[in-house]
């Protein structure tokens, strides 16, 4: 686009009512639930594809984990990709790439190939997922940014719950393979808006290699993990391959640590982890996100195979989530501006884990308004509550020329979570083999996973509530803006936080992920920051601490 400056800025940035930002959101939102709906929807389908293959818990694991492992693993990398090579054209190249991975799993004969297609679905997923929000960093003017990401994690929310309808709708009326095809007109659409509408975007001051190594090294360390906690309760913890698995994925993990450590362009630069509000968001991320993989991973198939509910019904039980998050989630953004972000990441969580907790009451009977609709409702305002201000907070704390590798790591810490519940919550529950063929076994397991899973969210929220910090309050109307390049996010970043970039997912979201909060921005003069009221859950704030004082990582 002309009169775009080298990282993609036009002026100070577009807004989010003007119809260039309304198309850039529109295409951003729609990006993400390709990826999103196809994670809900395929959720549904778990009973069905397990009948229709006469697969086991493992292989309906494998499902989802396989999807899970090469999205998580290669986040960083894709992150690192679009601010090179353009976040635009990163993001275009994944949602082709998802749509031929989908056509692939739509037509698999047998559950190994389902499951590669899905690892290959998982590669698509990680090249537009980041490139979605980081879009919205880099596009947006510094004072429109919370809106617009509000906006985004409002209605990439909406997209999450739709999932379950969608696709028990399609699992009940055709056919589960019908899933994978509903992301072809989506995509179709997705191409259209990004090509006319979306400006290209990039980091003017990245150097060094893509970090091809780092990206190996987790991604293979997360599938050696993940294959011995899923064999492990079936096959046994001591059997060889288990145990190879296990002590090969932890080291592997261990050499990425230290190749991140030692490499002049890491694609996660662990320096930012010192920072207490960079850690403890992501403290808070993946404890949330790891509750809800898991539960959602087991909650269809307890409706369906303990309740009785058909594919369309367990899809329809989900609805009120997408209601109160359209309704709720903006507001829940703008409030977050206000008043800062502690209160509602404290409260958020424990409002979830409620929710999760009332999910014990869902028994054979499977009464909807006694029993499922009280859960769900507050499942989703919990949801409502917390995810926007989790993603604000993560993106403030990072310049916007790092959005890609910000919003990658934001990202990846709500996927890795996902992956690592959704491989331990059953086997912990004492869900292993064909035991989800057995209503009542199942049942059991299911009211001890809810439980724990519960415990984990409400633990996220008390790590908030000891932990964050909402900036200070200005004493002066406005602080020094960029003079070159960009404007740094507006919201002052707490005493010392890198608050991770990223995305919910969730709400692809999900949510305040361990990302760098790069550091060495260009020297600014003249950005309004927002003025924060103070929060009931404050301490006396700390000193302000600006990132842009902090040297930039070796």
């Amino acid at each position: 686009m002309d009169g775009l400056r080298g990282d993609g800025l036009q002026g100070d940035g577009l807004r989010v009512d003007s119809p260039a930002g309304r198309w850039v959101l529109a295409a951003t939102v729609l990006g993400s639930a390709i990826a999103s709906i196809d994670a809900t929807v395929v959720g549904i389908a778990l009973p069905a594809i397990g009948r229709d293959f006469d697969a086991g818990l493992a292989s309906l694991q494998w499902v989802v984990t396989g999807y899970t492992l090469t999205l998580a693993g290669l986040l960083l990398v894709a992150g690192d990709l679009g601010d090179r090579y353009g976040r635009r054209r990163i993001f275009l190249i994944g949602v082709v790439w998802f749509v031929v991975a989908s056509m692939g799993a739509a037509v698999a004969p047998n559950a190994p190939v389902l499951i590669g297609s899905r690892a290959l679905q998982g590669v698509g997923a990680a090249l537009l997922t980041p490139g979605s929000l980081a879009i919205l960093e880099a596009s947006f003017a510094p004072q429109d940014r919370s809106r617009a990401i509000g906006a985004w994690s409002g209605l990439s929310g909406v997209a999450l719950a739709i999932g379950p309808f969608l696709g028990g709708w399609l699992v009940e009326v055709w056919s589960w393979r019908l899933i994978f095809l509903i992301n072809l007109p989506v995509a179709a659409v997705v191409i259209v808006l990004t090509w006319r509408h979306v400006p290209e975007s990039r980091d003017p001051q990245v150097g060094g290699r893509v970090d091809v190594s780092g990206g190996a090294l987790v991604t293979l360390g997360l599938v050696g993990l993940t294959y011995g906690l899923i064999e492990g309760p079936g096959t046994g913890w001591t059997t060889p391959a288990v145990l190879v698995a296990l002590v090969a994925g932890a080291l592997l993990l261990t050499a990425f640590v230290g190749w991140e450590r030692r490499t002049p362009a890491p694609m996660l630069p662990l320096e930012l982890f010192a920072a207490r509000q960079f850690a403890a968001t992501n403290l808070v991320t993946f404890a949330v996100y790891a509750a809800l993989g898991g539960a959602l991973f087991l909650l269809p198939i307890q409706l369906q195979q303990v309740c009785g509910y058909s594919p369309l019904q367990s899809g329809v039980a989900l609805l009120p989530v997408t209601v109160i998050m359209l309704l709720l989630s903006a507001r829940s953004g703008a409030l977050a501006t206000r008043i800062g972000p502690r209160l509602q990441m404290s409260a958020g969580p424990v409002l979830v884990g409620v929710g999760l907790a009332l999910f014990t009451r869902v028994d054979a009977a499977g009464n909807y308004l006694t029993a499922v609709l009280p859960a769900v409702a507050v499942f989703g305002l919990g949801l409502a509550t917390t995810v926007a201000p989790l993603t604000a907070t993560a993106l403030a704390a990072v310049p916007a020329r790092h959005a890609g590798i910000a919003s990658a790591v934001n990202n990846d810490v709500a996927r890795a979570a996902g992956l690592i519940a959704v491989a331990v919550l059953p086997a912990a529950a004492g869900i292993t083999g064909a035991s989800y063929l057995r209503p009542a076994e199942f049942s059991r397991g299911f009211h001890t996973a809810a439980l724990l899973a519960a415990g984990l969210c409400a633990l996220g929220g008390v790590v908030a509530a000891l932990t964050i910090r909402n900036p200070p309050r200005p004493t002066t109307a406005a602080e020094p803006a960029p003079s070159a390049a960009r404007a740094e996010p507006t919201t002052p970043a707490a005493a010392g936080t890198p608050a991770t970039t990223g995305t919910p997912a969730g709400t692809d979201a999900p949510a305040a992920t361990a990302t760098p909060a790069v550091t060495g921005t260009p020297a600014v003069t003249g950005t309004p920051v927002p003025r924060w009221s103070h929060c009931c859950l404050d301490a006396p704030p700390p000193p302000h601490r600006d990132f842009r004082s902090v040297p930039e990582p070796r």
